[in-house]
C-alpha cells in the first residue's frame, strides 16, 4: 500500500467543500475517494484523509503543512487564495531566514506555511510541521528522537538550534527536517504563550501489515506517557494523535456494507485494533 503514513484532518461536516477548495489552489491535486464519512485526496503526492467528524475537534497551527513554492507567482497566488476567509498568522514578506514566507490558517482552520524555495533547498514540496509550544516548548528534540527510533528508516536530516538572544532557550530546536518510512516532517520549538496545542484536529495515520506491527507501533507510541483512545486512536507522550490501522481493516471494510457494519461495530469499542477479533466479527 502506498503512503504508509499520512496526515488526517478533522472537519465539521465540510471535508468535501475543503477538497474542492484545495483542488482550486494546488495544481498537483488528485481526488482518491469521496464518501459520507471520509474524503481522501492527494496534494503534491501527499495523501490526506479528511474526516467529517463534526465540531468536536478543529485543526490548529500546532500542526501545519509547509509548502515550498518555486516562484514568486506561486507563493503570491497560494497566499492570496489560502488566506481568503482565513487568518494571517505571519504576513507574506521577507524574514531573516528566507526571502519570502507566510504562516496562515485557511477558512477551514487548516494551517499552512508558505516558503519561497532557494537554490540550495531540496526539501519536499509539502511536509507536515509540528510546533511544540507552551509547556511542550523544548521537547521537539525528544520527539525527533522518538519518531526516528521507532519507525522504519527514521532519520533526522538537519536540525538548527536556537542560539543566545534568539527569542527562545538556547539549544531548543529552531527548525528540523526528518523522515520516517519515507514520510517527511518538520519539527520546531515555539516560544511564548499560545492558545493552541496538539489535538485530534490533525492526526497521523499509520498502516500496519499485521498484529505484530500493530502492537509494536501502539506500544512504542504510548510508552512513557502516551494515552490510549478508542478505535485505533492514541496520543503519544507529546500529545500528538495517531491512528494505527492494520491493512486487514482496510480489506474488510471494502467487502460490502454488511461486513463494513459488523467490522465497525467491533472496532469502535476497541482501543488498539485486534485483527483476530475484527475478522471474527466480519465472519471471514
Amino acid at each position: 500500500m502506498k503512503n504508509r503514513i499520512h496526515p488526517s484532518v478533522w472537519f465539521d461536516q465540510n471535508a468535501l467543500d475543503a477538497s474542492i477548495f484545495y483542488d482550486s489552489i494546488f495544481d498537483d491535486f488528485k481526488m482518491i475517494e469521496e464518501g459520507p464519512v471520509t474524503v481522501t485526496f492527494e496534494i503534491e503526492g501527499m495523501r490526506f484523509l479528511c474526516i467529517n467528524g463534526g465540531p468536536m475537534f478543529t485543526p490548529n497551527p500546532s500542526i501545519s503543512f509547509y509548502i515550498e513554492c518555486d516562484s514568486e507567482d506561486e507563493i503570491n497566488t497560494k497566499y492570496q487564495k489560502l488566506s481568503q476567509g482565513g487568518k494571517v498568522l505571519m504576513p507574506l514578506q521577507k524574514y531573516d531566514w528566507t526571502p519570502k514566507y507566510a504562516f496562515i490558517q485557511d477558512k477551514f482552520s487548516v494551517a499552512w506555511q508558505l516558503n519561497l524555495r532557494n537554490g540550495q533547498n531540496i526539501r519536499p514540496k509539502i511536509s507536515p510541521s509540528l510546533l511544540f509550544v507552551n509547556e511542550k516548548n523544548g521537547r521537539a528534540g525528544d520527539a525527533i528522537d522518538l519518531y526516528t527510533s521507532i519507525f522504519p528508516n527514521g532519520k533526522n536530516i538537519t536540525s538548527s538550534r536556537y542560539g543566545a538572544d534568539q527569542g527562545n532557550t538556547e539549544g531548543y530546536i529552531l527548525f528540523s527536517d526528518s523522515v520516517i518510512n519515507d514520510f517527511p516532517f518538520i519539527v520546531m520549538d515555539g516560544p511564548g504563550r499560545h492558545d493552541f496545542d496538539f489535538d485530534e484536529g490533525v492526526s497521523f495515520v499509520v498502516y500496519t501489515k499485521d498484529q505484530i506491527e500493530t502492537d509494536y507501533m501502539w506500544d512504542s507510541l504510548i510508552e512513557n506517557g502516551g494515552v490510549e483512545s478508542q478505535c485505533g486512536w492514541l496520543k503519544d507522550p507529546f500529545g500528538v494523535s495517531w491512528q494505527i490501522v492494520p491493512d486487514r481493516f482496510m480489506e474488510l471494510v471494502g467487502m460490502g456494507p454488511d461486513v463494513f457494519k459488523r467490522v465497525m461495530d467491533a472496532v469502535m469499542p476497541m482501543k488498539r485494533i485486534v485483527i483476530a477479533d475484527m475478522e471474527k466479527a466480519a465472519g471471514v
